[in-house]
């Protein structure tokens, strides 16, 4: 082998990346040193503290979401969709405990026997029934977030079509 290792490759462009590139805003050029005369001699060496040193200047990147995959909107929904239905069925539980610790269903069916109605809302709202309807609601609820999450990745695609997609600039502050 013949080749510098050290050398850049060229490479030819894949055809999927044809057009697509990331353009920095900071200029991230070095001027170039001035040539010296002949016959001065180089300056000395400065100490490192006394040196000016230069701050570095933040780098800016403009990029454009222009395409999301629709089956990872899929699975990336589920699985957050999936995260807020443990939440609400604990939540339920947590909250369904405290009504009955504080006596609110016990008072209620109380209060509705005082006036005359036979209505124990203790045996109706059982910890049991609340979980079991909380938890099918639930699921509906993971279901129908999904697929709105990938009809919107769908639609978000189209539009970027028509658009050009989101432009957003990064900062490497």
């Amino acid at each position: 082998m013949t080749e510098n290792m050290n050398e850049p490759q060229a490479t030819e462009p894949r055809a999927e990346h044809l057009g697509r590139e990331a353009r920095s805003v900071a200029s991230n050029e070095v001027p170039a040193a001035a040539p010296r005369e002949a016959g001065r001699q180089p300056r000395p060496a400065v100490p490192l503290s006394s040196a000016r040193r230069a701050v570095p200047r933040a780098r800016r990147m403009k990029l454009s979401l222009t395409h999301v995959d629709p089956w990872s909107v899929a699975k990336v929904s589920f699985l957050l969709a999936i995260a807020g239905a443990i939440i609400q069925i604990v939540a339920v539980g947590l909250v369904w405990a405290l009504l009955d610790a504080t006596g609110l269903f016990a008072s209620i069916t109380t209060m509705m026997s005082n006036t005359g109605l036979n209505f124990d809302l203790a045996s109706v709202l059982q910890f049991g029934t609340v979980i079991s309807a909380v938890t099918i609601f639930s699921i509906f609820e993971v279901v129908l977030v999904m697929v709105l999450a990938t009809i919107g990745a769908f639609l978000y695609n189209v539009v970027c079509a028509l658009v050009g997609g989101v432009h957003v600039t990064l900062g490497d502050d």
